[in-house]
């Protein structure tokens, strides 16, 4: 209807604390993660919301946390890189798995659209689809490392070989 103002969408909580480590991976790109503090007080002058809201702090020490125990919160926004430090979660990282299936990012209509930007960054550079392979991860590059210990000789055989001369 004309004349109506156009209204925002309630942010979540957990959507406010992916907007703020989100930025701050943007104005700090040599940065690999982030305090808690700086979370939550770059939450606090983005002022998604018009103020900082009481749950942000818990959000991003816990319920957003992807290599956390999910109590109760089990989103999949944040990776612990410390005890209290964040960065966002990618793809293929370890997480515990109560947050299986869990939120990894905001959906885009349920943010306000100066921020959508941040979810074609976040695909596009951050993490995107598929990123993790083994030419790129240095646990996945050790995949069939050790095919070749057994080649010649089998198990039994070897730990025979070791126990030779014990008493």
């Amino acid at each position: 209807m004309a004349g109506e103002l156009e209204t925002r969408p309630s942010v979540k909580v957990a959507d406010e604390v992916w907007i703020a480590t989100a930025l701050l991976h943007r104005e700090n790109p040599a940065r690999a993660n982030f305090t808690v503090k700086e979370i939550v007080g770059r939450a606090a002058k983005e002022s998604v919301e018009g103020e900082l809201r009481p749950g942000v702090r818990v959000h991003a020490l816990l319920h957003c946390v992807a290599n956390r125990p999910p109590n109760p919160g089990r989103y999949r926004m944040l990776f612990a890189t410390g005890k209290l430090t964040r960065r966002l979660f990618r793809d293929g990282d370890p997480y515990d798995l109560g947050r299986e299936g869990a939120k990894v990012v905001p959906a885009r209509e349920e943010i306000p659209s100066e921020y959508h930007y941040l979810l074609d960054w976040y695909f596009s550079e951050f993490a995107p689809r598929g990123s993790r392979t083994a030419e790129n991860d240095p646990l996945l590059a050790l995949r069939g490392s050790g095919k070749d210990l057994w080649a010649n000789e089998h198990a039994d055989e070897y730990v025979r070989r070791l126990r030779e001369g014990w008493e």
